[in-house]
């Protein structure tokens, strides 16, 4: 028998009990769908971690309040009242490598626009805020030195705030209420859209830094020209590290915390959280691909055990054979076939369901589709080497079978 003959016998064959064929390929689709998935997912969670990094900047540092205690008792990060406007000032005039020195802080108030309102994030900031965060204008201006310093009564407003307090109105020039105190509205800042965790970037309202302390936070302060944040921006990503030291140096120095002393501070390198958690997403990516290959290995063990099953029920069938010259090879090569056509539909068919839950799962979760074609290549290279690796013991021992014998078979 040449090739040609023995793909047409083994297909027919197949054909020959669609149901059986069907559910034996059944195990081959989910494993290779659920590895690409998989991958899918974890490159996508990957990259939107990156556009994390990007947008907020790989060589950003946040300095915040340490704990504070209270008769005894932890109150956990940043409640202790510690950081001033002046450290900010401090930070950026003292160190050379700093190019930004951004203090901030942070409420929620309720935003009124005549009949219409809105509970929303305002935080009190400096000009310099805007492009350490990666804001950008959309309509109107930012804030001026001088509006920042004497606390004037204006706001930059997000997309969802004009959304919702103006749908389709231009908000420049309009006057809000926050907190009962009316502010001007002089700008928007463009669209952000939803984080990685899921936040919505663009509730929020910015307003200088002296106005928020005074007008909107008044006496929660316990520290006058206190601020919650101080975000620092290195002027490279190399230099990250070294500012890093160079601000604990100098807050030390200026809160008089004596060596060995505990910090009244702590600070943050954004960078190694998010590439530990990136590093996290990876592990946990492989770790459920391993989980998804498991599932080839099972559509493996299927296939032997139906091809097994099909040895025995063609016993007679293969005795017939053998006696009109068909040689073993050809036996052994035709249930070799029927094994790896059984993996190759189960793998096209995976392929095109494991691309299209993909696409789905990105589009619910937000992400990115990131489709790693080595990773689909592989699948299916796997899932070709199960039926050829379950497939060859079936294969071999029909091809073992005692002509007389296999005749004799009922």
């Amino acid at each position: 028998m040449n090739f040609l003959d023995l793909i047409f016998s083994a297909l027919q064959s197949l054909r020959a009990n669609i149901m059986r064929t069907a559910l034996t390929a059944l195990g081959m689709i989910i494993g290779v769908s659920a590895v690409i998935v998989m991958i899918a997912i974890g490159s996508g969670a990957q990259a939107g971690i990156q556009s994390v990094i990007e947008s907020i900047g790989a060589n950003m540092i946040i300095v915040t309040p340490a704990s504070s205690r209270n008769r005894g008792v932890q109150q956990g990060a940043g409640t202790r009242q510690s950081l001033t406007w002046s450290d900010a000032n401090a930070i950026m005039e003292e160190i050379p490598s700093v190019k930004i020195a951004a203090p901030s802080v942070r409420t929620n108030m309720q935003v009124i626009f005549e009949n219409n309102n809105w509970r929303s994030s305002i935080e009190g900031v400096t000009n310099g805020y805007f492009e350490a965060r990666g804001w950008s204008i959309n309509e109107g201006r930012l804030f001026e030195e001088d509006e920042v310093n004497r606390g004037a009564k204006i706001v930059v407003i997000g997309e969802t705030i004009r959304k919702n307090l103006f749908q389709s109105q231009d908000p420049t020039g309009e006057i809000i209420r926050i907190n009962r105190v009316p502010f001007e509205i002089i700008g928007t800042v463009k669209a952000k859209g939803q984080s990685t965790f899921g936040q919505d970037q663009d509730d929020i309202l910015f307003v200088p830094l002296k106005t928020a302390q005074q007008r909107l936070l008044g006496g929660a302060s316990r520290v006058p020209d206190g601020v919650q944040l101080i975000y620092v921006f290195a002027k490279t990503a190399q230099q990250v590290s070294l500012v890093e030291r160079e601000v604990e140096e100098l807050m030390r120095i200026r809160h008089e915390i004596p060596p060995g002393g505990t910090d009244d501070f702590a600070i943050r390198n954004i960078s190694e959280f998010l590439d530990a958690r990136s590093e996290a997403t990876r592990v946990m990516s492989l770790l459920l691909a391993a989980v998804a290959a498991v599932s080839l290995l099972v559509g493996g063990i299927g296939i032997m055990n139906i091809m097994l099953v099909s040895v025995t029920e063609r016993t007679r069938e293969i005795g017939v054979r053998m006696a009109i010259g068909a040689s073993r090879k050809d036996v052994l090569s035709q249930f070799l076939i029927e094994a790896l056509a059984l993996s190759l539909i189960g793998g096209i068919i995976g392929i095109i369901i494991g691309i299209s839950l993909s696409q789905l799962t990105a589009n619910l979760a937000g992400w990115p589709l990131r489709l790693n074609l080595s990773a689909i290549l592989i699948a299916f290279g796997f899932s070709a080497a199960t039926g050829v690796f379950f497939g060859y013991y079936p294969a071999r021992k029909a091809a073992s079978l005692d002509p007389i014998e296999a005749l004799r078979y009922e």
